[in-house]
């Protein structure tokens, strides 16, 4: 995998999550979040099911209610119904110490904790409600991912750290400082949770910001104090365009470092909009770095005055499609199918030879006056498209190229 090979990664420790491995080198982890109502145990299972045939390998719920951890048990009940076998993360915020103690069919059913050590409680109570969950996660042999965000930090730790960079002589910015106080608040977590009785090895830590310079800082100086499973996102990201360029930008970043066990895009959807792009955008950053193959690639151009025609664009637009769609089946059939490359070029210039260094591909003529349509396959010219069956005729040759080149599972046996 060339420069961004797992070898080349910050070494970090195994963490088993419901069957699913964090860190110790194994592939980074793709994660989402359901936005449902965790009380209406129907449609939050569906969602969880939903990302899960996207692709995302562990699924969070929130579990701020008595509702909500009644219907925890039922969801995941439900999930493995509809053929999920995805693990269940439970997020708890303020009165996870209480809903954990009172609901124990939730603590042994969830696969994993999130404590955010900011909201677990103020004062004297602070350290007690934070034990009481990791022993509650002891009890259950579950692990803990403890997850700082710089919206709800933990105030203590802020003005410890505040208070002595202001007797400096020369004090620090308080930017930096506020980094430090979440990479500290991390840490002396972590550290408690393990003196509690957590397993080192039962810990994943985060710290969440929502400017990408701040997200590529606190995670360089995160991942300098241990060897902790690290899960990445840009928290709050933003709506559409915004969110995803920006949680592109820091992720990446701290993947080519080598930065990074599991990750999530965490991107608004548009009102009433699929929660399962921000899969599909995390496993895109992932691919395009060369990290993990989820999905054949579609390399196209992005036209010119020399394409005056849209039907490039709409065959590009029918094949992503149709792979997308066709994965599901293919993926437990045909193994290495995601690695495929597949070229739609627009004219002549380039097409041919971005044709002939995809799996197979296909060159259009530009303005299109004339229909005809070079098929090449393993970089050799293999037959030419004419008509207004084109596309069709396409997804056939991909259909026969596919059954070939990537042979069903016990094929010849």
């Amino acid at each position: 995998m060339g420069a961004l090979d797992f070898a080349t990664r910050r070494r970090s420790v195994a963490v088993d999550v419901g069957g699913v491995v964090i860190g110790g080198g194994r592939p980074i982890v793709v994660q989402s979040m359901t936005n449902t109502d965790t009380a209406d145990a129907d449609a939050t299972a569906i969602q969880v099911a939903r990302l899960a045939h996207a692709g995302s390998e562990l699924v969070r719920i929130t579990v701020n209610t008595e509702a909500a951890a009644a219907a925890v048990p039922e969801i995941v009940r439900k999930v493995r119904g509809l053929g999920a076998a995805v693990p269940i993360v439970g997020d708890f915020h303020y009165n996870g110490h209480k809903l954990l103690a009172d609901f124990q069919e939730t603590a042994r059913a969830l696969d994993k904790y999130r404590i955010n050590p900011g909201n677990v409680g103020p004062g004297r109570h602070h350290d007690d409600h934070f034990t009481a969950i990791v022993r509650l996660a002891v009890d259950n042999g579950k692990p803990v991912r403890i997850g700082v965000n710089w919206g709800s930090l933990d105030q203590a730790v802020l003005a410890e750290l505040m208070d002595a960079n202001a007797r400096l002589a020369e004090p620090r910015d308080a930017r930096d400082v506020m980094i430090d106080a979440m990479v500290e608040s991390a840490v002396r977590s972590a550290e408690l949770a393990e003196a509690t009785g957590l397993g080192h090895d039962r810990i994943v830590l985060s710290a969440k910001v929502s400017g990408v310079r701040d997200l590529v800082e606190v995670y360089r100086r995160l991942a300098a104090r241990g060897d902790y499973a690290l899960h990445l996102g840009l928290t709050e990201a933003g709506m559409g365009m915004k969110g995803i360029v920006a949680s592109t930008a820091g992720l990446s970043l701290l993947l080519a470092e080598g930065i990074g066990d599991t990750i999530r895009v965490s991107i608004t959807p548009e009102p009433g909009g699929d929660r399962t792009e921000e899969v599909a955008v995390a496993q895109q950053v992932l691919q395009s770095l060369g990290i993990r193959s989820f999905l054949p690639q579609v390399t196209s151009c992005p036209g010119c005055g020399r394409t005056t025609s849209t039907y490039f664009q709409e065959l590009a637009r029918d094949i992503q499609a149709y792979l997308r769609d066709q994965m599901p089946a293919w993926r437990d059939r045909h193994p290495g199918v995601e690695e495929m490359r597949v070229a739609v070029m627009g004219c002549v210039v380039n097409g041919p030879g971005e044709s002939k260094h995809a799996d197979i591909g296909i060159s259009l003529p530009g303005t299109f006056e004339e229909p005809v349509a070079p098929v090449f396959i393993d970089g050799a010219l293999d037959r030419t498209l004419r008509g207004d069956r084109i596309v069709d005729e396409f997804k056939a040759i991909l259909d026969s190229y596919v059954e070939r080149r990537f042979p069903s599972v016990g094929a010849g046996r």
